[in-house]
């Protein structure tokens, strides 16, 4: 999609997406493979890390003018946001109603669960909220690194969590961290989740390097991502993240008991969004995006970074309340940051028969080598090509089956009776082929 200059007019829909921690970095656990408590040394020592209502009411206003897009959504992450207090986001749902002039308003939160009581168990299921929940599976796996501050697990809390939001009816889904460890339990980490009512399932990678550690814990202006053309090889890597091979051992485990069992049942958003880019798709996640840069992220303080990933000084885009979000998202310095992506992709990586599928993965963590000495290549990519060989004739079975007007957990059912699939991507307005039901707008499209 095309964005206006300052001398033309946007006729096109205009949305971007923005992060939202009013909490900053701040969490009550101390989850031994989080890279975001050390953004504490963005901010000044005497910092409370609380958004302020002046920031609050800026962010609102100025993210609801922005889009102009029938429905508007909300992205709330930390840290830990239940650590700002239900009161807080009583004040964000009255200040959405403001300023939304009657066009819905979503609202997504990430949480570890550990706060979640009835009182806000009541709020998310009168507001609609979406809620995260992150569990990294069965107790043992769990309390391996989701520990709290004083070294204690958090998997009876966060059970006690789930089941809240269950009883309350509450729209949730899982995010699962893939550690080194995860390849050899994927089946029981998922058919735990499975097993618990879980519906929509995010697998997210653990890719952290010992280096970097290493400079953040001597405050060294934290350390940068990987520059992708300046040829460094990566440092070792922490003792927890997941290997490449290991992370598409991991997903093509997974893969198969959902395509064997759960298609249109269970919704992984791995192989949704792949099953879209076998349909035609561009992916939707912006991981998979040929571009990024319309995906940014607000801290408590107001200051924007151009992504979740990239909360560097070397990466700031101005403050809410002095910028408006349009003279930030489209401004050069954002415009280059989402056009790298595609720009700085190795020779390696254009010819490779996935990338439709991949357009090289995210640019965190495109700090290895290619075959022939390449710089910029992913460090998941031998996962991803594992992962995307193995899925392959099951995608091009369900794509045929959607793109014949029939679901894809036809598939289930051995798929021999899929027709060639024909010409042409899914439209907008067509059935997702993930079989959720809705439209592809709405759903993997969205």
């Amino acid at each position: 999609m095309k964005h206006a200059s300052n001398h033309t007019r946007n006729v096109a829909p205009r949305s971007f997406h923005i992060m939202a921690k009013p909490i900053g970095p701040l969490c009550n656990l101390d989850c031994k493979y989080c890279f975001y408590l050390e953004k504490e040394k963005l901010f000044p020592e005497d910092e409370d890390y609380r958004m302020s209502d002046d920031v609050l009411e800026a962010y609102v206003r100025k993210y609801i003018r922005s889009q102009n897009t029938p429905e508007i959504s909300f992205a709330w992450q930390g840290g830990e946001p239940t650590l700002m207090g239900l009161d807080f986001f009583r004040k964000v749902v009255a200040l959405q109603r403001q300023y939304a002039g009657g066009r819905p308003v979503h609202n997504s939160f990430q949480t570890n669960g550990t706060h979640l009581d009835d009182d806000w168990c009541r709020f998310f299921a009168q507001h609609n909220f979406l809620v995260g929940l992150s569990i990294d599976g069965p107790e043992h796996i769990h309390n391996r690194y989701r520990i709290d501050k004083g070294g204690e697990g958090s998997f009876g809390r966060v059970m006690e969590a789930l089941e809240r939001l269950k009883k309350w009816r509450v729209e949730f889904n899982t995010l699962t961290c893939v550690t080194r460890q995860s390849p050899d339990e994927a089946v029981e980490i998922y058919n735990f989740l499975k097993g618990q009512g879980v519906v929509f399932m995010q697998f997210i990678p653990i890719v952290e390097r010992a280096g970097d550690r290493a400079a953040h814990a001597i405050g060294l202006d934290l350390a940068v991502p990987p520059d992708p053309a300046s040829g460094d090889n990566p440092d070792s890597m922490m003792p927890w993240a997941v290997s490449p091979e290991g992370f598409g051992r991991f997903l093509c485990s997974i893969f198969d008991e959902w395509v064997a069992n759960d298609v249109g049942k269970i919704f992984v958003n791995m192989f949704d969004v792949a099953l879209g880019a076998w349909c035609g798709q561009e992916p939707g996640l912006c991981t998979f995006a040929r571009r990024c840069g319309k995906a940014v992220v607000l801290e408590h303080d107001g200051g924007v970074y151009c992504c979740d990933h990239y909360v560097y000084p070397s990466y700031f885009l101005g403050n809410i309340v002095e910028k408006s979000l349009e003279e930030m998202i489209y401004s050069k310095e954002q415009t280059k940051f989402g056009n790298d992506k595609w720009d700085t992709l190795p020779a390696y990586c254009r010819e490779c028969e996935f990338l439709f599928a991949c357009n090289g993965g995210c640019p965190k963590h495109r700090f290895t080598k290619t075959p022939d000495g390449e710089p910029g290549l992913n460090y998941l990519c031998a996962g991803y090509k594992t992962f995307f060989k193995h899925i392959d004739p099951k995608m091009k079975q369900m794509a045929a089956l959607v793109q014949n007007g029939r679901p894809a957990a036809d598939i289930m059912g051995g798929g021999k009776s899929a027709v060639p699939a024909k010409s042409g991507a899914v439209g907008r307005n067509a059935q997702c082929p993930c079989g959720s039901g809705k439209k592809f707008k709405h759903c993997c499209g969205k």
